[in-house]
């Protein structure tokens, strides 16, 4: 843990008429890796907790018959659970792939059920306006990696729905999970000086803030770490920071025991870039599992109706088997996502402890 006292305390997060204590999103990890016990955590010590709706209803009684379904009831559940837990203290929302078969659903779900904040990524949210409707407390965010991809969204939901985003969320190369870019650029990290493109889209949103009279509020993921690298994004005018891979090795992370203390024995070079399923690239924990994907397709005996593009003969492994073995424990033959700086974990701590860290450096 990082000892040194910072003389200097964060902001807080504005977010139209919500407030976040500390400008701290954990992100959404699926599957099952960020639910209510970890979102209502993160809220409590007053930041913004996300819950990852991507198959969160693995473990509900009829998942194998009916996933939509378990899905929905799994989202308004843990989304009132989460907001229980929290005390009042912080945010609580849902991070909706894109991607996803019932993208639709999940958005109209986590409304419902009073989610703060629905950040939406894996694609892009062109239609999340529309179905979050008018007028509605739940603030909207597209996850963008590149200056055009912000363009195109914030002109988008301008023209169609004379609206614009509540947030951004930056998500550079370092992240975990899904990535938005090339294999080329992720191989070449420094080449892509990531610190400009961020710069650029800070500024390509000032039109929307003039435009619309609001402050859009940009948040960076992808391989924030410590309070250096906090305050190294807030000095290049960003407004917050999204962080995922550190708060799985905390106590109240959903995932199992045996996944949080991969995480804490992973060494740098377990940390690979493979193909997901869903189409992009991803970064991922060295296994068992990995290595027998090099090696061929896996066989698929279930469709579990997962991505809206998926066609089951022409993917190499079935996303939802691979996450969902992972995060029950079975770390050898199941699919770990990470962030880019995983191997710097080494030891399991509170939400509470990782956030004075974060905050304060105590």
């Amino acid at each position: 843990m990082n000892n040194k006292k910072y003389s200097t305390l964060l902001p807080k997060l504005h977010i139209g008429d919500l407030t976040a204590k500390l400008p701290i999103i954990q992100g959404g990890m699926g599957i099952g890796v960020s639910r209510s016990s970890l979102a209502g955590a993160v809220a409590r010590e007053g930041g913004v907790g996300i819950i990852s709706t991507a198959q969160i209803g693995y473990d509900e009684e009829g998942f194998e018959q009916d996933q939509a379904g378990c899905n929905l009831l799994a989202i308004r559940k843990h989304i009132q659970r989460a907001k229980e837990l929290s005390q009042g203290n912080g945010l609580v929302g849902v991070n909706i792939m894109v991607a996803l078969k019932h993208f639709e659903e999940h958005v109209k779900e986590a409304v419902a059920a009073g989610a703060d904040v629905i950040i939406s990524g894996a694609g892009l949210p062109l239609t999340l306006p529309a179905l979050v409707g008018e007028n509605c407390h739940t603030k909207i965010a597209p996850i963008v990696s590149s200056v055009r991809a912000a363009s195109v969204i914030l002109k988008k939901w301008a023209a169609k729905y004379n609206r614009t985003a509540d947030f951004l969320v930056v998500e550079g190369p370092k992240a975990g999970g899904h990535l938005g870019f090339s294999r080329e650029q992720l191989s070449d990290l420094p080449a892509l000086n990531y610190d400009e493109e961020i710069k650029g889209i800070i500024q390509c949103k000032k039109e929307y803030e003039e435009k619309f009279n609001k402050k859009i509020p940009v948040i960076v993921a992808g391989g924030i770490f410590d309070r250096g690298d906090i305050d190294h994004v807030l000095s290049l005018g960003a407004d917050g920071v999204q962080m995922a891979s550190r708060f799985v090795a905390t106590e109240e992370c959903d995932a199992s025991e045996a996944y949080k203390m991969a995480y804490v024995n992973a060494r740098a070079e377990d940390i690979q870039i493979v193909q997901s399923p869903v189409g992009m690239p991803g970064r991922a924990l060295k296994n068992t599992f990995i290595e027998k994907t090099k090696e061929g397709s896996q066989k698929i005996t279930k469709c579990y109706n997962c991505l809206q593009k998926c066609n089951p003969a022409a993917i190499p492994y079935c996303i939802t088997k691979a996450l969902v073995d992972a995060v029950k424990g079975d770390v050898d033959n199941g699919l770990m996502f990470c962030g880019s700086n995983t191997d710097r974990i080494d030891r399991i701590v509170t939400v509470h402890e990782l956030m004075q860290e974060l905050a304060f450096g105590v």
